[in-house]
């Protein structure tokens, strides 16, 4: 049994669409800020966390926010050295 062939993939471009020169900075602080605010909500519930077993989850926004700071740091270095858009 053979499958079918897919259809052939429309290449052409829509005219006058630019792509967006994104850097990422706007979503990785996004999503730092997000992590932050979550620890910072769940930082007085930490012992009700441990109690039922998600303790866990203070560690997870601690390491999003950590690493959503590596994220920033390094977002902004390649927007100045010029290596967004490549």
């Amino acid at each position: 049994m053979t499958l079918p062939e897919p259809p052939p993939a429309d290449t052409s471009a829509t005219p006058g669409l630019l792509p967006l020169d994104v850097d990422g900075v706007g979503v990785v602080t996004a999503g730092t800020v997000l992590w932050a605010v979550a620890l910072v909500v769940l930082l007085p519930f930490s012992r009700t966390l441990v109690h039922h077993g998600h303790g866990w989850w203070i560690g997870m926004c601690a390491a999003g926010t950590v690493l959503g700071c590596f994220g920033i740091w390094y977002c902004r270095r390649r927007r100045v050295r010029g290596w967004a858009g490549r």
